[in-house]
């Protein structure tokens, strides 16, 4: 008997990031962690900054997801994101040079709004570090042959 699985598909507006079927998807959304399977009620969510966790055939694949929506319904996720970078999209150098000019930003500003948007960016810069930290994977692994 086959194991049953769902289907994933990350759109940002640039592209289709990945387009494939998998055991599980674990996503960040505003409320905290989601983990979807196969048989997952209808429902919508909304993304924050982190990391989407896709999880097949006893491997995992991690992406940086950069906010947006998700939809589960008869097996099918489809995530439309702001941005998505698999770990060989994000310059780390960049990232870590980043992270480290908004922290101190953060330090040096007293007004909220300012602190507020430099957080985002530190998250962002974050988010990005721990996904580059992930084994490099070919393009062609993410989506069967879609462009990434």
């Amino acid at each position: 008997m086959a194991k049953e699985k769902l289907h994933l598909k990350v759109a940002t507006p640039d592209c289709i990031k990945f387009d494939n079927d998998a055991d599980m998807v674990i996503m960040r959304c505003i409320t905290g962690d989601m983990g979807i399977m196969p048989k997952h009620e209808a429902c919508s969510a909304v993304l924050d900054y982190g990391i989407l966790r896709i999880v097949d055939d006893g491997s995992e694949k991690r992406m940086a997801v950069f906010g947006g929506m998700a939809q589960v319904k008869d097996d099918m996720v489809t995530i439309i994101a702001n941005d998505a970078q698999w770990p060989e999209d994000i310059d780390l150098e960049q990232a870590e040079s980043l992270r480290d000019s908004t922290s101190r930003l953060i330090t040096e500003h007293s007004e909220d709004v300012e602190i507020q948007k430099e957080q985002v960016t530190l998250r962002r810069a974050l988010v990005q570090i721990e996904v580059s930290a992930y084994p490099l994977i070919s393009r062609t692994d993410h989506s069967g042959g879609s462009d990434s």
